[in-house]
């Protein structure tokens, strides 16, 4: 599990695509303190494997799915990728629970600046924007965001000049491909709400608003 607040931004140093999957191996310095074999890291928000590691590098396994769902297949020798541990039991979770497990991607289509911030839009499919909410969060290239505004196909984000400094995402020029995560709560509820198939419907009111009520939940 992670947070979304970046830790590091590291460097491309190879990648290795055949065949629709392969290794990418990436130059970084603070995520590789305390990093072992077979760790979680996220890379531009996608949990990945370590597979090998030296002080000043970190290697992964990328699967054919993970290229399918993400942009790291895009990825060339110098990109800059943002990087982050998983949580530790005794971490402050300082952003919010992101999985590392990528719904899709979405296109960067506006920014523009509002005071000390830069509003981003991006435009993403409708599978992704089912679950997104106005004040929600959304995992951005592996930051956690919260949106400001949105409509049937696509959403904003305000971005703080920390953040624009501490990640990737002020780099991203227009039509630049990013990955996303919906919160994993909003699809938790979704599924609890609507039971599988008819015959549950019949025999099971699933989760609703009265049914929480009659337990004090609210």
């Amino acid at each position: 599990m992670f947070t979304g607040i970046i830790e590091e931004i590291g460097t491309v140093n190879n990648t290795n695509m055949a065949a629709g999957s392969g290794e990418l191996k990436i130059a970084a310095r603070l995520v590789l303190d305390d990093a072992k074999l077979g760790d979680s890291i996220a890379v531009n928000g996608v949990c990945l494997t370590v597979t090998n590691i030296n002080s000043s590098e970190v290697s992964f396994d990328v699967s054919a799915e993970t290229l399918r769902r993400s942009n790291l297949g895009a990825l060339k020798r110098g990109n800059r990728v943002n990087l982050e541990r998983a949580l530790a039991a005794d971490g402050r979770f300082g952003g919010h629970m992101v999985s590392g497990h990528i719904d899709g991607t979405g296109t960067l289509i506006k920014k523009r600046d509002e005071g000390n911030a830069v509003i981003f839009t991006f435009k993403a499919p409708p599978a992704i924007m089912h679950y997104l909410i106005e004040k929600g969060s959304v995992a951005i290239d592996g930051i956690s965001l919260t949106i400001t505004g949105l409509d049937n196909e696509s959403f904003s984000v305000a971005v703080i000049p920390h953040s624009l400094q501490q990640t990737t995402l002020g780099s991203n020029r227009i039509s630049a491909t990013v990955n996303l995560e919906n919160d994993l709560i909003a699809k938790y509820i979704e599924k609890l709400i609507q039971p599988e198939n008819s015959k549950e419907k019949k025999s099971q009111p699933g989760l609703n608003l009265k049914l929480l009520q009659q337990h004090g939940f609210a």
